[in-house]
């Protein structure tokens, strides 16, 4: 005896097609959303200093690491230029946003940086005319960053000014260490004519400093609030004080990975060596 499967009745064969047709949906949204990522992406790493400058007494390291659910795109960013005076300027930043305009406003802000540090080497000065021109730009969007500067010639040493950013952990090879704190402006964007204060370094030029730089997605997340991450961070640095930068952001990067926070993170460890004094 032949058995005949019984016929699948309409409302089942219309759900059946509803199912099929918002998975297909879903599939294509996946698409589009991957398809924006690697357009972000690519962006991003065309946007981020092929190289950090190569100069006397100096070394970079610089690490990013995009965010790790893998469907989304962050705007940090590093990088170091030249500023008015000879000096060398050092800046890491977080953009709002985790998408396209997140990376074309990266993109802004690190160009408005450079453009205006060829014109005063003041960070408080550069800090507010980047954050003038973001908000004048309408972009919607702000971006948190440090901007430091590194002396090259005798005089101060270090100094360096805050728009809402995480503080900057520093060492010396005898063992001292700590956080650069002082005032801290709002993020660039938000407020037209927003004033930077600038915090200075207590070093001399012939001082030698290792420089720890980094994003929020580094040290803060749902395991550890922002002083601990900084703690670790500074626990890390001061552990192998004669680390290579190379070596040291590295090591750096993975206090990210106990954040429990899946954000993009960066990092850019600065290490000034001794010079030695005139005579």
């Amino acid at each position: 005896m032949t058995r005949r499967r019984p016929s699948v009745p309409d409302t089942a064969e219309e759900t059946l097609l509803t199912l099929g047709s918002l998975v297909e949906q879903a599939l294509e949204r996946i698409k589009l959303q991957r398809a924006r990522v690697d357009l972000a992406t690519a962006l991003q790493r065309h946007m981020l200093p092929p190289q950090l400058p190569d100069l006397p007494g100096l070394q970079f390291a610089a690490r990013y690491v995009p965010a790790r659910n893998g469907l989304e795109v962050g705007g940090d960013w590093y990088d170091a230029f030249s500023l008015a005076d000879g000096s060398i300027g050092v800046v890491i930043g977080d953009v709002q946003g985790h998408d396209v305009d997140a990376v074309a406003v990266m993109g802004q802000v690190r160009a408005s940086l450079r453009a205006v540090g060829g014109v005063t080497a003041n960070p408080g000065e550069v800090l507010s005319a980047a954050n003038d021109l973001l908000v004048a730009l309408g972009c919607g969007l702000f971006a948190t960053c440090t901007l430091l500067r590194i002396g090259t010639t005798p005089g101060p040493a270090l100094s360096g000014a805050r728009a809402g950013h995480v503080p900057t952990v520093w060492a010396t090879p005898d063992g001292c260490s700590g956080t650069l704190l002082g005032a801290c402006g709002p993020p660039l964007g938000i407020l037209q004519g927003a004033q930077y204060p600038v915090i200075h370094g207590h070093m001399g030029a012939s001082e030698e400093v290792i420089l720890v730089m980094v994003t929020d997605g580094v040290v803060e997340g749902p395991h550890f609030c922002l002083d601990e991450g900084l703690e670790r961070v500074r626990q890390v640095v001061t552990a192998d004080l004669d680390a290579d930068p190379e070596t040291m952001v590295s090591r750096v990067m993975k206090v990210a990975d106990l954040t429990g926070h899946d954000d993009d993170a960066a990092a850019l460890v600065v290490r000034r060596h001794r010079t030695p004094a005139p005579p």
